[in-house]
């Protein structure tokens, strides 16, 4: 059952479609070629995403944050994760899908949903997942990416031991120094001293990070121009069903399992229920793997939330309620 068009869940998609809409009409009409896609998203990779997930991580006192709520959110992520490259062995491709299952939009959608469905006892709880939610699964990403890369350029080659632990070691330096998860941990390390930003810096940081959704969500709609979506339809879907239904199912269970339950387990759901993240694309566009399935996902997935986040707000309610 679709939302009504006054609901937080259209409310809160609705910008993400257009986005998503106004970036096709430009890919169609040529205003952005191909050549250009590679260039915005390097910008968005290597100034706008790093800007806003410094600024995101540079508040945050680990000491007040509640794990258990997040922890089956992560758990069931984990398993998902896990799953996917069991199924569809260990390379670049299992590794950026298996990215698409378990990372939610939890910014551009989830922020104003759940502040409109929840108030600001549910914002606590989200603002919770959203400290940790690049943190652990961009991380985790990166290391696996990096790990995948490392062993495909090695494929063939009759690794040493010593060879190979090299190549590790380098997999994981570089996955540190990555523009993801650097500013990640140098945010966290920045919030333990105490400090506040200067204004005359976080100003600047926040103008950049506000930039980060609308222009990463109208790439996609660049992209998703060029990209034949009908011969990704399927692929797409299933990665849509598996973000938008199974991994809130997961969370659901898990979170019943470790002892969670009323608004911290019900707000979990409804951001497990959230449509695929625009970072996963950049990952794809990043390692250069599964752009076009993984753009078409972002599109499912969004397009498929208006009734399964729909679904899951309900199905939350009584959780509220307990």
């Amino acid at each position: 059952m679709l939302a009504p068009v006054n609901s937080p869940v259209v409310t809160a998609l609705l910008p993400v479609v257009l986005l998503i809409a106004v970036g096709w009409v430009a890919g169609r009409r040529g205003w952005i070629g191909g050549a250009a896609v590679r260039e915005l998203s390097n910008l968005i990779f290597l100034l706008l995403a790093p800007a806003l997930l410094f600024r995101s991580m540079s508040t945050v006192q680990v000491q007040q944050l509640s794990l258990r709520p997040v922890a089956a959110y992560f758990i069931t992520a984990g398993l998902l994760y896990a799953a996917t490259l069991a199924l569809r062995g260990f390379n670049r491709e299992a590794a950026v899908l298996a990215l698409a299952n378990t990372y939610s939009n939890t910014v551009m959608i989830g922020i104003p949903l759940i502040g409109l469905a929840y108030g600001a006892p549910g914002m606590v709880v989200l603002l919770t997942l959203v400290s940790l939610h690049s943190l652990i699964l961009l991380t985790g990403a990166t290391v696996v990416l990096e790990l995948a890369t490392a062993r495909e350029a090695q494929a063939g080659g009759g690794a040493g031991h010593r060879r190979i632990a090299a190549t590790v070691g380098r997999a994981l330096r570089n996955a540190i120094l990555h523009p993801v998860v650097l500013p990640v941990i140098a945010g966290l390390a920045f919030a333990q001293t105490g400090w506040t930003l200067p204004e005359v810096i976080d100003k600047p940081l926040a103008l950049l990070g506000q930039a980060f959704s609308p222009i990463a969500l109208v790439l996609v709609g660049i992209t998703l121009a060029q990209t034949p979506v009908g011969l990704h339809l399927r692929g797409a879907t299933v990665q849509a069903l598996v973000k938008n239904v199974a991994h809130p199912l997961g969370v659901l269970a898990i979170g019943t399992l470790l002892g969670v339950h009323g608004l911290p387990l019900a707000v979990m759901v409804v951001a497990a229920s959230m449509p695929i993240g625009a970072n996963v694309f950049m990952f794809a566009q990043r390692y250069r793997v599964a752009e076009e399935l993984v753009t078409a996902s972002v599109v499912v997935s969004t397009v498929l939330a208006l009734a399964t986040v729909s679904l899951a707000l309900a199905g939350a309610a009584r959780l509220a309620a307990g």
